[in-house]
């Protein structure tokens, strides 16, 4: 599969800004370019507006759960 035709769920996106800021506190470094200031915007209001949505609540079983009880419609993107 083509990695960058794939769809991400908004619990994957989720996980992945909440791993990046851990990250991010851990390494403690202050000094940032624009552009990285700029990164960190997009990444705290992405975060700010899907925390407010169901998928803080997922795991990845419930997700994969769901995906096992949908194959038999075989719905498309």
């Amino acid at each position: 599969k083509d990695a960058n035709a794939a769809l991400l769920s908004n619990f994957e996106v989720y996980q992945l800004l909440t791993d990046l800021k851990k990250q991010r506190k851990e390494s403690g470094k202050t000094k940032q370019s624009s552009g990285q200031q700029n990164l960190n915007t997009i990444m705290y209001e992405t975060l700010k507006y899907i925390s407010k949505t169901p998928c803080r609540y997922q795991s990845p079983e419930i997700v994969r759960e769901f995906l096992v009880a949908m194959k038999d419609h075989k719905l498309t993107k």
